[in-house]
Formats: C-alpha cells, structure tokens, sequence
C-alpha cells in the first residue's frame, strides 16, 4: 500500500466519498454520477496541491494554503451577503424586505442585519444594476 500523505488527508477531508445513504431512494444511477463528479473534483484538486507542492519556491503546506483558500471563500460570501441584503433594503420597491425576513435568512440579528452593509456596497450595488436606491425620507423604521 501505497504511503499516504498530508494531500490524501486533504482530498478526503474535502471532496468526501458519497455513501448510498446520500441519495433518496437507493437510486444507484444518480450514486454513480455523483461519484464520478466528485471523482473528477478529487483528481483536479490533488493535481492542484501537488503542483503547488513541486513549484512551490520556499515552504509550502497545503494545510494553511487550504486554510487561507477557506478563509478568502468565506470573505467572499460575506461581502456576497451584504450586497445582497443592500439589495433586498435599498432597492426593491415599493418596500423592502423586512429586517426579520432578512435576518431569519442571514442567521443575523435584526439589528445586526440592519448595519451590515455600508453606504459604499450600496453603490456598488447600485453600479452593478444601473439604478439608484428606493428614495428614503427619514428611514426609523424598526420591521
């Protein structure tokens, strides 16, 4: 048996094996194009890390590589996040979605949900689908 590595480890951390428990009803096509996808995926990423590894001038580790590939993934989703709750209270019309709505959907507090975006990533919003904000007069509303 081959000597396995601290890449095997990662592969198997993050592209897992679907089992056929993951698949309603036993369905055993729909197991095997899962696993071939992820078959796929596993090769792809292993291929990745390795040349990574080889062309890697320094110390490389994957581990902290993944561990900041992780981290710069979740900035993105936060910063996804935030322009869409810009979106959904700065912009739809003629009311915007409710505070509880969204932070029900954001796992957020309503107040944590009502100043988690900024006035910039409400113009980048507004840049992005080429119009202005729902005009506010003195917004106090607490929906």
């Amino acid at each position: 048996m081959a000597k396995r590595d601290m890449i095997d480890d990662l592969v198997d951390i993050l592209y897992p094996w679907p089992g056929a428990e993951d698949v309603p009803d036993g369905d055993e096509d729909a197991l095997d194009a899962w696993r071939s996808e992820v078959s796929d995926e596993r090769e792809k990423f292993e291929e990745n890390l390795r040349l990574n590894e080889e062309h890697a001038e320094g110390d490389y580790d994957p581990l902290l590589a993944e561990i900041s590939a992780a981290r710069r993934e979740m900035r993105a989703a936060e910063e996804r996040m935030r322009m869409l709750l810009a979106y959904g209270r700065e912009f739809i019309k003629p009311q915007p979605y409710q505070l509880k709505d969204l932070a029900g959907a954001t796992g957020m507090s309503i107040s944590g949900t009502r100043s988690a975006y900024t006035v910039e990533e409400i113009a980048a919003v507004a840049r992005r689908i080429g119009r202005q904000p729902r005009f506010r007069a003195e917004d106090t509303s607490t929906d």
